[in-house]
Order: structure tokens, then sequence, then C-alpha cells
């Protein structure tokens, strides 16, 4: 969008100065609102910003000089942010960040959503995200839409119509895109040793990342649910039976998939995290990574080089869910470098929900074992024994 453009949405009129901001991340960035904001962030001065992951690069550290920026991750160009000492951490999983919204614990006074063109009926479609923005929305002063004639109309829980804006805006831009590539021989090898674990009509939960869309890649034609925080473009390779997620983040392809298809449900965090729809999912498979794990079990999945790079998210959610679940699997999947004596960073995930481990090396079952025992499994799987 021209310099012209941004500056002819006049968010005054509806943000006050010092208001609680909330938009949506990745994919579902609406990023013509957040380039108008940042331009007028003088005469906004004092709003305090929440972040999700951002792939974007539309903030930028000189933009804390009259915005409060916080997020519950590092991931993306949040990372900058975090190196330069301007992005506030909130090491919250994710079951709790409606619940955060709800309660002002992340002000929430406006929200700002990038939507689909209306449907026959007159349905707009939050398009590529739902999660937190369900609570957001329901907790904000007022609405700003960009309507978004590239986004999908997706199976979205809320739809919204006209009169739920307070503001709209019409685009018509790329997303953002986000797209791994082809996986390095080490993370195929790790791939096949965890798709080889997940039992038939199993419902399948992938974090985000190269890996973890390798691994679901490696499970194309195999009889499977899916159930997460994130659908990624390997979803599409499956083909699952149902498709239940957060929100998108992948290509062009993933988005042409999700228009319109009946398969897949996009929903609030505090379903698709929260633990009383998780409960009832039998074979519940969690497939997560991590910066490092130690020869205990103890997850380290937020800081690397002292850089806050990643997010307590939603694997903890997941995986105290697949550890209760009859027939789940917790898997953590990551490089055998990264299996180290002592963890350089955060415990994210305890060792008393340790599951399996695998790496390029093979496979460590830590569920029942000693802390002796679990040394022996882990430095096996580390190249180092």
């Amino acid at each position: 969008m021209s310099a012209a453009a941004v500056s002819s949405v006049d968010l005054s009129s509806v943000i006050r100065a010092g208001d609680g901001l909330v938009w949506g991340q990745a994919c579902a960035e609406p990023q013509t609102l957040v380039e108008a904001l940042v331009a007028q962030r003088r005469a906004l001065s004092g709003c305090r910003v929440f972040l999700g992951s951002s792939y974007s690069g539309l903030v930028l550290p000189e933009h804390a000089d009259h915005l409060r920026l916080s997020s519950y991750c590092g991931t993306g160009t949040n990372r900058a942010l975090a190196q330069a000492g301007v992005l506030e951490l909130l090491p919250s999983p994710y079951s709790q960040l409606g619940a955060l919204i709800r309660n002002g614990g992340i002000p929430c006074d406006v929200a700002m959503v990038q939507v689909s063109p209306p449907n026959a009926r007159g349905e707009y479609s939050l398009g590529l995200a739902v999660e937190y923005l369900a609570p957001a929305l329901a907790a904000a002063r007022a609405v700003i839409a960009e309507v978004n004639d590239r986004i999908p109309w997706t199976h979205t829980q809320p739809l919204l119509r006209r009169e739920d804006f307070d503001l709209l805006v019409e685009s018509s831009r790329a997303p953002v895109y986000l797209e791994y590539g082809k996986p390095s021989d080490i993370e195929q090898r790790i791939a096949r040793h965890a798709a080889a674990l997940v039992p038939e009509r199993a419902t399948v939960e992938c974090g985000i990342g190269a890996l973890p869309n390798a691994i679901l890649a490696e499970l194309a034609g195999r009889n499977i649910r899916y159930h997460s925080g994130v659908v990624c473009d390997a979803v599409r390779l499956v083909q699952p039976k149902t498709v239940v997620g957060g929100l998108l983040i992948g290509t062009q392809a993933l988005f042409d998939w999700a228009r319109d298809n009946a398969t897949l449900e996009l929903l609030s965090s505090d379903i698709t995290h929260g633990a009383a729809t998780l409960a009832k999912i039998e074979r519940f498979v969690a497939i997560n990574s991590a910066v490092e794990v130690d020869l205990t079990g103890q997850v380290n999945g937020e800081i690397a080089r002292d850089t806050y790079v990643g997010a307590v998210g939603g694997a903890l959610d997941f995986v105290r869910a697949a550890n209760q679940s009859p027939g789940g699997l917790s898997i953590i999947a990551l490089p055998g470098s990264r299996v180290v004596q002592r963890l350089s960073g955060p415990v994210s995930v305890p060792r008393s929900e340790a599951g399996v481990f695998v790496t390029e090396h093979g496979v460590a079952d830590l569920r029942g074992c000693t802390l002796a025992e679990r040394e022996r499994r882990m430095k096996k799987i580390s190249g180092n024994s």
C-alpha cells in the first residue's frame, strides 16, 4: 500500500492514546493497519501492543519510541525486538491467553483483524486465524477490520458482519507467507523415526517449524485426524479426515486448499488448547520441537544463545494432553546436537511431562524411567554416547 493510502487511514478515529491493541499474527497480520499504526504512532503514543509471532518485519525497534510492545514469543522478526530490549515477554502457555485478555492481563481496547470479503450471507470470515482473536473481539471496545480480497473465506468461529466493525479498510495484498522448504537429511531421518511412532486413527498435533512439518508430511496416506494450534502446509498433503486449528501458517497453496474447505475449522485458542477439549481426544499425539533438551527430559523452547527466540506456546498444553490421552503420545523431535547436559535457558516443559524424544540417531522413551535410565537413553540419541 502506498504511503498516501496508509496516511488516509485515520486510526485516531477509533484508537485512543494509551489503548491496548491486539491483532492477528503471522500470516493473519493486517499489514495495512499495522503500517498505518506505526506511521501514526506519535498521535497514539503509549498504546500497548500485544504481538503474536511476526514475519512481516513491519514493527521495528525504533517504533518503541511511542508504542509499548509485548508478546508471548520471540519468533520470526520479533527476535530483533527482543534483542533490542524493547519487547516484553509473557511466558504463558497458549491456553491462558484468552483468560488473560478477558481479565485485562493482556489489555485489549481495540482488536485489529484481517478478514475475507463477505460471503453471500454477508458473513466475513477471519480467514487465516481465530485463536486468541476470538476472546480479543469479545473484550475489545472497538474492532478495526482490513478486508483483504486475497484472503480465503474459511470456516471460522466466529464469523463477523459489517456492523461488528467500527472501522473498515479495504486492501488487496498477498498475506505474509512462511515456507520451510525441503527438509535437510537430518530432519528427514528424524521425521521417519517420529512418524513410525504414530498409531493408526491418531489425532495429531503439530508444532511450528520445519521439523514438525517434515514429520507430518511422513504421515501422508495414514488414517489420522488433526487438532492443533497451527495448520501448516503439510496438512494439505496429508489430507486428514478432519482439521481443527487456530491459524493457518504457510503458502498460497495452503490458503487455496483452505478456501471454503468443509473439513477445516478454525477456532478460539480457548478450544484448541483448552484442557476440557483435549481431555476428550483419544490417541492424541503431540509432535513438537525444542531449542534444546537435557538428559533428564527437561525442555527449553524459549531461549537460544541468550536471545528469546521461541515461546512456552502451546507445547506444554499439548504435551500434557497427550500424556493423559488413552493411547496418546508426546513426541519432542530435534537434532541430536541439541541434547545437552544442562539447559542454557528456562524449563518450558518440565521433566515430569517427559514422553518420547526423537533425533536422527533414534528414539528415547522416557516414560516410567528413573533419572539414571533417562540419562542413558538420552545419551544414545545425542550421538555422543
